[in-house]
């Protein structure tokens, strides 16, 4: 008996010191470069086309510029043209890009962002702009910035998984409040490119370890809380996050607070394309999302570097920790 309690003790010891020696030190993980300047150019340049609304001539041009400029530093891009019924019953064509690296990677990870912009500033404190389009510098310009400079940072780099940045169009497009337009416990009215990717992956068999969905990440006063359920799909991926985080220094941004759910592209991409993905969507302590959400105030005056940084490291040793 004792022979076997000493045995036991010692591989309880030597099991305890292997998970010790494999600890990550994410101070120390190597990654791309993130440059925040760069970032803030590409969330600025989206919002020089315009409001980018469907069928929109300015949708229409920074949509072509978004998937040129992906084509310099991705292996592959996809650009999958979908049809939409919006919530005004108007039919339009949507556009999902997709930028794929380290194609051949069986081992995938996937980020992702909205691209489009809201028809209605119905959130705005002025009612005569209720009917106004708005730039959504915050509201889906910040993560794909941040997106695309990952994406240029990643150009000739070696990798052991792959990557692939996936840009959902029409997200922003739910009913606004005086429309009398049918209104479902599910809210599909909302989130059409992702409800529209996630059944029609743009790879037929397409799977990913995990995803991360960066929506309004780029306000000065930037704070993540757990939202709920990318904590009921995903709650190890989005725990990992957090420690990541954390021992960078941000646990003050990402909060260890559990929030009530949020209707965002990573619901229908855990329900459709059963692939774990959580959602990094900034909100505001007293509650609610960023002040100028859904208003003509949503512009690049309230986009930080800072923000765009923190977001862009957390993201990239994340991935690199796994590498």
């Amino acid at each position: 008996m004792f022979i076997v309690v000493l045995v036991l003790g010692f591989v309880a010891c030597k099991q305890k010191a292997s998970e010790e020696d494999v600890a990550i030190d994410y101070t120390k993980v190597q990654t791309s470069a993130f440059d925040a300047d760069t970032a803030y150019a590409y969330v600025a340049k989206q919002c020089e086309f315009g409001p980018r609304t469907p069928m929109s001539k300015s949708a229409q041009d920074c949509g072509d510029y978004l998937i040129a400029f992906f084509k310099q530093y991705a292996d592959t891009v996809y650009v999958q043209e979908f049809p939409a019924t919006l919530c005004t019953g108007e039919k339009v064509t949507g556009r999902n890009i997709i930028a794929s690296f380290n194609s051949g990677a069986t081992d995938r990870v996937v980020f992702a962002s909205h691209w489009d912009s809201r028809l209605w500033a119905d959130k705005d404190a002025d009612k005569q702009k209720h009917h106004k389009a708005i730039d959504g510098a915050n509201d889906g310009a910040s993560g794909v910035g941040v997106l695309m400079e990952i994406a240029r940072g990643l150009k000739g780099r070696t990798l052991r998984q792959g990557l692939d940045i996936v840009l959902f169009d029409l997200e922003d497009q739910g009913a606004p409040y005086w429309l009398e337009a049918e209104q479902t416990e599910e809210q599909r009215d909302w989130c059409l490119g992702s409800q529209y990717w996630s059944q029609n992956l743009h790879i037929p068999y397409y799977r990913a370890k995990y995803g991360v969905l960066l929506d309004m990440v780029g306000f000065k006063q930037l704070r993540f809380t757990k939202e709920q359920q990318s904590m009921s799909y995903a709650s190890s991926i989005m725990n990992n996050v957090w420690n990541v985080a954390s021992a960078l220094g941000y646990q003050d941004i990402f909060v260890n607070s559990l929030e009530s759910s949020v209707m965002d592209d990573h619901i229908w991409v855990n329900h459709y394309a059963k692939i774990p993905m959580i959602d990094l969507v900034s909100n505001c302590s007293m509650g609610g999302f960023f002040p100028h959400w859904h208003t003509t105030q949503d512009n690049i005056s309230c986009i930080s570097k800072e923000s765009l940084q923190v977001v862009g490291r957390v993201l990239l040793v994340t991935f690199f920790a796994a590498e």
